[in-house]
């Protein structure tokens, strides 16, 4: 008769991602009413605040200043609700639902990848409201190219900040993650010049937008509208990328470890 080991797990196809999983999360992620209001709703009340502002009209690039305005706060809008999807590794952690699937055959990876997708159907959600709202609202003027790369591009920068998410979640507890990414994304957003043009700064301040990791995500997303794209914007964008997907891996595999 042949023994069995039962110390070794089976690993499962795609290392356990799986569209179940994915469900799951995506369903946990929109019963939070914080996430929902403050990540999804509020971006799109912001566009209804700033369309009260006078010169909406006024050209800038290819459109004028209310597809500016309205890019910018898809963007900031996609960002803080990816952010907030991976924070919610925070929660994950406090209930022992990140302890129950460490104990499951799930690769680290596939549950980033699912992370990741979960960010960004919530990142895609914002958009799309945002978008919504200012089309409902008439006053931005873009052709429908530039419309759909900026929000393309916008989705695509919003993985960024679900790595951002995954690795405050792990760094601190509970729902302190959103209450630490919250007004960080927003004051964030400011210096990088997400919602007013960084050239309207003091030569101090601008220098040190250039740093921030907004900056270049914004200037990404606003490309096919103002048709400049600065090479130092692109390694802004991929630095903080590697930087956050790096501190996300190493806070995960020092959490892992403890399994």
């Amino acid at each position: 008769m042949s023994s069995i080991d039962l110390t070794t797990r089976r690993v499962p196809p795609m290392g356990g991602f799986n569209l179940t999983l994915l469900g799951i999360e995506l369903r946990r992620v929109l019963r939070n009413r914080r996430t929902v209001v403050f990540s999804l709703i509020l971006p799109a009340v912001m566009i209804l605040i700033f369309g009260a502002q006078s010169g909406w009209q006024k050209s800038a690039g290819h459109g004028n200043v209310a597809a500016y305005i309205l890019i910018s706060i898809a963007l900031y809008g996609a960002a803080l609700t990816s952010a907030a999807a991976g924070a919610m590794v925070a929660l994950e952690r406090a209930t022992g639902w990140s302890r129950q699937l460490r104990l499951t055959p799930l690769n680290p990876v596939a549950y980033i990848i699912t992370k990741a997708l979960v960010a960004l159907f919530m990142g895609g959600l914002a958009i799309i409201m945002v978008n919504a709202v200012g089309i409902a609202m008439g006053k931005a003027s873009m052709s429908t190219g530039v419309w759909i790369a900026s929000a393309l591009l916008a989705l695509v920068c919003t993985v960024t900040f679900a790595a951002l998410g995954v690795f405050v979640g792990y760094l601190v507890p509970g729902e302190n993650a959103m209450q630490i990414l919250g007004p960080g994304m927003a004051a964030l957003s400011f210096l990088g010049g997400v919602f007013i043009p960084i050239s309207t700064y003091p030569e101090v301040v601008r220098d040190i937008a250039y740093w921030t990791p907004l900056y270049g995500v914004a200037e990404i997303a606003r490309a096919p509208l103002t048709h400049e794209l600065p090479w130092y914007a692109i390694v802004n964008a991929i630095v903080w990328f590697g930087l956050f997907v790096a501190g996300a891996a190493w806070r995960m595999s020092k959490d892992t470890a403890r399994v």
